[in-house]
């Protein structure tokens, strides 16, 4: 069951402003909150999806990097210029400060209260270790080696840097301790969770497809750890798409989302539909194509990428991106559907064929956007869409169809870009650099956490846009 998004009270701003030190993803022990836990979790969840899907260029330029949109008057971040904006920072923050600070408070909270039934602390517990798994898989897969161990630590400002592969282990580790720890006939937490309403049942498949997640992730890697991961979570995960994790914003501020705030309510014109992206939409007949874009002139049309564009020239992002209450997507069932479809061709035991997975990720994400099961299966006899004549290997199909269902969901597109190559993006002529494979760390740390930063950086290869994460191997 899906709810509205509760106000955030006043106290939780308090509580998470910000400043410009490494305490700002710290938590003193010896001075316990004043904010209850669920208002914790609250807003750790908000600022988790706010995060994700933000079109702000401070923060998330990921719909740029994919090829989704272009911009209009500056185009700085198409041509993958980072440090004028401190993205990388903005980025990082958010994540540490803002998300897993609250979680881990909040966690400490709920362990403290001795009121609480053992069953409903089990399920809260679970339930943000499921989070925190979430948003530390994100600063993995942004970055790399990140603080982990010894992060959020207030004795200690200046933690070292883990191996981004042994902390995906770890996160299996805790991912399934968390999953084991759901007991469905017990509440969870309740209306704090403004993903599933407390649904104890549904939280768990949503640990469940992160799970799948991390597992496709590290395929290319560690296939035997895939396989076993994968094949755990066998008729476990998201099945529809009445079970996405998403979260519903509301009507005004300072929870609507902010893709509304930055596409009507800046009155800027920042961005229109990428050419790279329309073309293929266009060449498909894609039903999804004027859901994602408004007409322009009667047609879908593109602004070329990575250069200056007219706004009045090209298709603007849809109305649905300019409703404030449009949900934030955490994990789809389009997504999920699509990560089973490779993991049949991985040869990994999750039931099914890859062509079924296949059929039904896209009509899971076609239906997602208003369109109908017979729009579904028309646009998948297409022979450039029907999986067994579109052109390719597995990847490249998969790849393909997973970059326009995940519109929506820009990080999790910008990974799946990087981990399946498909499609075969080009950097723009103006590019100061490749397609960034990941972000480089933030000046902030590299001023206050000198050392171990700089070993995390030689750890990696260095600290650039073309050093891999472990996981991206072609």
């Amino acid at each position: 069951m899906k709810k509205s998004l509760l106000l955030i009270l006043p106290a939780l701003v308090l509580a998470t402003s910000c400043v410009d030190t490494l305490d700002d993803y710290n938590i003193d022990p010896k001075r316990p909150s004043s904010v209850p836990a669920t208002s914790l979790v609250s807003n750790a969840e908000l600022s988790l999806t706010r995060t994700l899907v933000s079109p702000s260029v401070n923060l998330n330029p990921f719909r740029l990097y994919v090829q989704h949109w272009a911009e209009t008057t500056y185009y700085d971040e198409s041509i993958y210029d980072i440090r004028t904006r401190n993205i990388n920072g903005g980025f990082w923050t958010a994540i540490y400060r803002d998300v897993l600070r609250d979680l881990k408070e909040a966690k400490a909270i709920i362990t403290a209260d001795g009121t609480l039934d053992p069953a409903v602390k089990a399920n809260q517990l679970a339930s943000i270790e499921v989070l925190e798994v979430y948003a530390w898989t994100t600063l993995v897969d942004v970055f790399g080696n990140v603080p982990y161990s010894q992060a959020l630590d207030f004795n200690n400002p200046q933690p070292k840097y883990d191996d981004a592969k042994t902390i995906y282990t770890d996160l299996f580790a805790r991912l399934n301790a968390a999953i084991a720890k759901f007991d469905p006939t017990a509440e969870g937490l309740g209306s704090a969770d403004l993903i599933y309403d407390g649904d104890v049942a549904e939280f768990a498949k949503f640990a469940n497809s992160l799970k799948l997640r991390m597992a496709l992730t590290i395929s290319d890697d560690d296939a035997a750890t895939a396989k076993t991961q994968a094949e755990a979570t066998r008729g476990k995960t998201i099945a529809s798409n009445s079970e996405n994790a998403d979260l519903a914003f509301q009507t005004s501020n300072p929870n609507t989302n902010p893709l509304f705030e930055q596409l009507v309510q800046s009155g800027r014109n920042d961005f229109v539909a990428a050419n790279t992206f329309v073309t293929v939409l266009n060449n498909l007949s894609d039903p999804r194509a004027t859901q994602f874009f408004k007409l322009k002139n009667g047609a879908i049309r593109g602004g070329v990428y990575g250069a200056s564009n007219n706004y009045a020239s090209f298709s603007a992002p849809g109305v649905n991106q300019e409703d404030p209450t449009h949900p934030g997507v955490l994990l789809s069932y389009a997504q999920v559907e699509f990560l089973l479809a490779e993991a049949v061709e991985r040869g990994f035991n999750v039931g099914g064929t890859a062509k079924s997975h296949y059929d039904a990720g896209v009509t899971a994400s076609i239906q997602q956007w208003g369109g109908s099961a017979t729009d579904a299966a028309a646009y998948l006899l297409k022979p450039a869409v029907n999986y067994l004549t579109a052109t390719g290997n597995y990847k490249q199909k998969i790849g393909t169809q997973a970059w326009i269902a995940l519109y929506d969901q820009p990080v999790d597109g910008y990974r799946e870009y990087r981990r399946l190559d498909y499609p075969a993006l080009v950097k723009p002529a103006q590019a100061l650099s490749n397609i960034p494979r990941r972000f480089f760390y933030p000046v902030v740390e590299q001023n206050l956490n000198t050392a171990n930063n700089s070993a995390a950086a030689t750890a990696i290869g260095g600290d650039n846009v073309d050093t891999r994460i472990f996981w991206d191997k072609f």
